[in-house]
């Protein structure tokens, strides 16, 4: 069998230590939405989640990283090395404005009321910010816990001890609606 042939399976003799099929069907969903919240930017949410599982799956081919144990933390925690890799190349292009822009001027032209569809786009902004507004911390934990991860998930991917998941849970939320009030105050005042 020539090499090209075997590109898409482990190697002869080796099983893959999850079923990962299994795995990215019951994960997908919320790793887009967790990418999303990351990104913001649906599209690029989407590749990030099929470029992690193309990530995941390479490396169980060459055999690396052993047994896992937890595919699903697994799977969350390259997605969150993605999404930072992504923050970091949007700043040094500095095309985020850009992006915003086209995402609220493609947004505006398939709705009919303007007024309802500005509305959204400004409570989606401030929410943006107030998440913005967290330390990193929070919101990757308040991320993580949204896209369905549970406590003793969140503890592996954030490396905080699992008993101070809800405690860091319940202080970012009360943070995150603080941030958001308070912009909505500033909002009025205009």
């Amino acid at each position: 069998m020539r090499r090209n042939e075997r590109a898409g399976r482990p190697r002869k003799g080796r099983t893959l230590s999850a079923d990962w099929e299994a795995v990215y069907t019951a994960t997908f969903g919320d790793l887009v939405r967790y990418l999303y919240r990351k990104v913001w930017d649906p599209e690029r949410a989407q590749e990030l989640a099929q470029e992690t599982f193309v990530r995941v799956l390479a490396q169980e081919r060459r055999g690396e990283g052993g047994r896992v144990e937890n595919p699903r933390a697994l799977v969350f925690t390259v997605a969150a090395n993605l999404a930072r890799d992504e923050a970091r190349t949007v700043i040094r292009r500095k095309k985020h404005l850009a992006l915003l822009k086209s995402d609220t001027e493609a947004a505006g032209a398939a709705t009919p009321d303007p007024n309802e569809e500005m509305q959204r786009d400004e409570e989606r902004q401030r929410a943006q910010e107030a998440l913005r507004r967290l330390s990193d911390r929070d919101r990757e934990v308040l991320l993580l816990w949204d896209a369905g991860l549970s406590y003793e998930e969140i503890a592996a991917q954030t490396g905080l001890a699992q008993g101070a998941i809800g405690t860091t849970l319940s202080r970012a939320r009360r943070r995150l609606v603080a941030a958001y009030e308070s912009m909505e105050g500033r909002h009025a005042a205009r």
